[in-house]
Order: C-alpha cells, then sequence, then structure tokens
C-alpha cells in the first residue's frame, strides 16, 4: 500500500494535492545544501521502534494503519519540512543499527547543524539496550554541539494501561537520568514525552519540540496572550495546519481535549476546502474561516493567517455576542504576524507564502491595508502591529 506517489504527491486523509512539504531527499553525501541551513531534527532509536512511523503520520498524513507497511530504514533519510511559516526545518531519520563511534559516521557533519535530538523508545518492548544507545547518542551529539535540544519520545503506549504508563516513563526517566550522571553528563536536561501515533499524543509532543526551535516564540505567545485578553476568548492556538502542530499557545495550560478539538475542526475545514474552495487544489487560503458551535456552549473559532498558519480559538458562546471585536483584534492579530514575517525576513527577498506579507518584504505596500484599519495607521505600515506588540488592542465596534 503506497501513501505517496512518485511524482504528483497525492497524499491520504485531510491533506489536498499541492498543498505538502515537499519531497523527500536520502542522499546525504557531498556538498552540503541550501537547506542544510535550516535547523535539524534528528530522529534515532532502535530498529522498529516507530521513528519512521512517526515521521510518516505527522508530516506526510499517513493512516496510522498503513504505517505497518513500511520497511525498516536502512539509510539516512532526508526529509526538508519547509511552508513558508515558522515551520522550517529539516528531520533526518537515523537508521536504529548505526555504530555512532564508527569512522563512517561522520558525527561532526550530523550533530554539528543539529537543533534538536528526539530519540524514540518503543515502551512495549525492552528498553535496556535503548537507554544504552540514549546515553551514547546523547554524550556524543552534546561534545559535539553544547545547543542541541534532547527529546525523549516513550512511544507505542497506546498498548499499555494509564498505570503502566506513568510507571513505564518514571522508570526510564530514572534509569537515564542516572546514566548520565555515571558518565559525568548530568547538566544535560533530557524532555520526556509520552507519544503514540493511534492519538494526538504525537502531534502535541512535536509541536513542544518545535517550538525550542522557534526564535519568535516568545513573541507570539505575547501577542497571543493579548488576543485572548480582550476578546474573551478561553484558549488560542496558532497552528500550522499541514501538520497540524502548533507553534504557540497562550500562556494558559494546554488541555489533550481542547488539543484534539482544534485538530478536529482544522480537518472538517480542509474537507470542506476542497469540496467547495475555489481553488482546484482546495487549499487552505484567505477564505478560509469557520465558527463551530458546540453542544456544550463552546465555540470554536478558525481564521487564516496565511496559506499554512491558522489562528484556532476556543470561547464561551457568551463571548461571540460581539463578532465584531473579534474580527477586529484578530487583523490587528494577523498584522503584528505580518512584521514578525518582515523581521525574520528582511535580510533575504523571498516568499513567505502570504501575498500582503510579500508586499510588505519588498516594500510594496500600496493598498496593502484594509480600509477599515487603514485610517488607524496614518497610513504608517505596521502600525497596527506594533499597537499589539505594545499591549493596546483597540476594542471598537467593527461591523462584520
Amino acid at each position: 500500500m503506497s501513501f505517496v506517489d512518485d511524482q504528483a504527491g497525492t497524499y491520504v486523509g485531510s491533506f489536498p494535492k499541492g498543498f505538502g512539504y515537499g519531497p523527500e531527499e536520502t542522499d546525504i553525501e557531498g556538498a552540503v545544501s541550501p537547506g542544510d541551513e535550516k535547523p535539524r531534527i534528528l530522529l534515532m532509536g532502535l530498529r522498529r521502534s516507530g521513528k519512521s512511523s512517526i515521521q510518516k503520520v505527522v508530516f506526510h498524513k499517513v493512516s496510522p494503519n498503513e504505517t505497518l507497511f513500511l520497511e525498516s530504514t536502512n539509510k539516512i533519510v532526508k526529509d526538508d519540512i519547509s511552508n513558508s511559516s515558522f515551520v522550517q526545518f529539516q528531520i533526518w531519520d537515523i537508521p536504529g543499527q548505526i555504530d555512532f563511534f564508527d569512522a563512517a559516521f561522520d558525527s561532526e557533519y550530523i550533530f554539528g547543524g543539529c537543533g534538536a535530538l528526539i530519540f524514540v523508545i518503543d515502551a512495549q518492548d525492552d528498553y535496556m539496550e535503548a537507554l544504552s544507545r540514549l546515553q551514547m547518542a546523547v554524550t556524543r551529539a552534546h561534545k559535539i554541539n553544547e545547543n542541541i535540544k534532547f527529546e525523549v519520545f516513550i512511544h507505542k503506549v497506546d498498548g499499555l494501561s494509564d498505570d503502566n504508563k506513568i510507571e513505564t516513563q518514571r522508570d526510564i526517566l530514572q534509569r537515564a537520568t542516572d546514566e548520565l550522571a555515571d558518565a559525568g553528563m548530568d547538566n544535560i536536561r533530557l524532555s520526556f514525552h509520552l507519544t503514540s501515533i493511534y492519538d494526538h499524543s504525537i502531534f502535541e509532543a512535536f509541536s513542544k519540540v518545535v517550538q525550542k526551535l522557534i526564535p519568535q516564540l516568545a513573541v507570539l505567545e505575547n501577542l497571543l496572550d493579548i488576543v485572548i485578553s480582550n476578546s474573551k476568548i478561553e484558549k488560542a492556538f496558532l497552528f500550522d495546519v499541514v501538520s497540524k502542530i502548533y507553534i504557540a499557545t497562550d500562556s494558559s495550560p494546554v488541555d489533550m481535549q481542547c488539543y484534539e478539538l482544534c485538530c478536529d475542526m482544522i480537518d472538517v475545514v480542509i474537507d470542506m476546502s476542497c469540496i467547495y474552495g475555489a481553488r482546484d487544489d482546495g487549499a487552505f487560503d484567505n477564505e478560509s474561516a469557520s465558527f463551530i458551535k458546540l453542544n456544550s456552549s463552546t465555540v470554536l473559532f478558525l481564521r487564516e493567517v496565511n496559506r499554512h498558519l491558522a489562528l484556532l480559538c476556543i470561547l464561551r458562546e457568551d463571548g461571540c455576542e460581539n463578532r465584531g471585536i473579534i474580527e477586529y483584534n484578530f487583523k490587528c492579530f494577523r498584522a503584528a504576524i505580518q512584521e514578525v514575517f518582515v523581521a525574520r525576513n528582511k535580510q533575504a527577498n523571498k516568499s513567505t507564502g502570504h501575498p500582503q506579507m510579500d508586499q510588505l518584504v519588498n516594500g510594496q505596500t500600496d493598498g496593502l491595508l484594509d480600509s477599515s484599519l487603514a485610517g488607524q495607521t496614518n497610513g504608517i505600515p505596521g502600525a497596527i502591529g506594533h499597537s499589539l506588540l505594545n499591549g493596546s488592542v483597540l476594542q471598537e465596534d467593527y461591523d462584520d
């Protein structure tokens, strides 16, 4: 059973044709390509631990059941994850049989440009050997690059009871910490996540990993805090629509059920776009928006930020009394996000994936702002975003 067409890139599920990250690359020999300048996420672990399945489910929308047909990885597979939003990095799937101390293994090259190392441990198998390999990989990588973020995915926990999950996590955490301390590397911090490809835990875990690689994370979180405090919103996420990982959220704790609701809403919106969208590929565009009222008096609100980003909010029904304020504050939020893109891309004249952002980056500001907002800026592009960054979102009545 195939999950990707060799040429056309036809994916399964809520993943329109032409709306992907691009083809995979498997050859890492030779000169470093321009894509290698992006942060790398290394997927490591023993054979059959689930590394390739994680990559396919999260970033290529492969059904979890289809991963049963994946062959074991026998060479380093490099996957470029680039969608012109804040999610821009490479995932390298490292075969479990690679010996880190073998001369043929170029540790300097692989670990040198690494932003995060994810070590996958099969929770349903004997993990003593995996812990030994974890200690070896972490020690070798840290000596080469002290800035690497180390993440441990305790994977395949769907087959364990809740008590066994907690006990397994506690045991792995204790043993991994003790082994690093015995090796004199107790200054290294490991983060542990319980994951499964059969629920949303793998997406939440990857969200936390990706967030650590986004330099603008603090700004994005501050923007979301300002939006919810001025719009009667209880929770807000900034989602990467393709992978359904959230690259930022407000400062309140993340509830797993709320996150799952948001992921389901993205599926609904993408599916509807595929059926009724104006574009042939049915892709997410600037007309994408949705209000969904649940029978629990909870309302889900989604608006497009750019072709790959969406603001998704959870609020109570009484918070929708004045949708004009919500719409206005969203426009302020999107303008501020544009400024973040400008700051990140001002050294390089490249596409951001959004026509308005491209105009800002290239200095083309004529007709950029909506007429309903232009009067607030006195003709100064980005003034709305500055007001939002300064915590002064205006709550004026705004007609839909």
